[in-house]
């Protein structure tokens, strides 16, 4: 059994390299061209005309969305831009009216302070006048009660020293030396 099992193998190697590869094999070659035209015809009409207008059409929907996207973000810039301006203007215009009632306090607050500095300056005239008259009165009071006193204690030590003056003479030298 050997044998045979050997010489069938041997058999079958010499059949092979008498045939050959059947791609390299001219006798088949036409049929070969034939098929391989054809396979490549319906790999080209399959491609084009339902992979590739499939995958065009996803591109072009992408590319649309990317360029709609593009163009929103485009907008909102702008719209933020816009929006920023305006903050801005609001801003400038908020610290202007801010400054105008600034001023215009201070303006009514220096208006407010002059009134009352007039009006204290004024109550403070009329108590320094009321205060000097005041003064000149008791000063009045004490030159005369200053001289009341003078003859009294002048007559007093005229009569204790054992001497005796008239009221006149008494008073006619407290005068005289109260006023000079």
């Amino acid at each position: 059994m050997a044998t045979e099992t050997h010489d069938a193998v041997e058999g079958a190697a010499h059949a092979a390299e008498s045939a050959g590869m059947p791609q390299l094999d001219f006798s088949t070659w036409g049929n070969q061209i034939f098929w391989l035209i054809v396979t490549l015809v319906v790999i080209y009409l399959i491609l084009s005309k339902i992979a590739l207008p499939r995958v065009g059409a996803v591109l072009a929907d992408r590319a649309g969305t990317i360029a709609n996207n593009i163009a929103a973000a485009d907008e909102l810039k702008q719209k933020a831009k816009d929006a920023e301006a305006a903050y801005d203007k609001a801003l400038a215009d908020a610290r202007a009216e801010a400054s105008s009632i600034v001023e215009a306090t201070r303006a009514e607050n220096a208006e407010k302070l002059k009134a009352a500095t007039a009006e204290a300056d004024a109550k403070i005239a009329a108590k320094t006048a009321e205060g000097e008259a005041a003064i000149a009165e008791i000063r009045a009071g004490a030159a005369v009660a200053a001289e009341t006193v003078a003859r009294e204690a002048a007559a007093e030590i005229v009569s204790a020293m054992g001497f005796k003056a008239s009221d006149e003479e008494i008073a006619a030298g407290v005068s005289s030396r109260l006023k000079g």
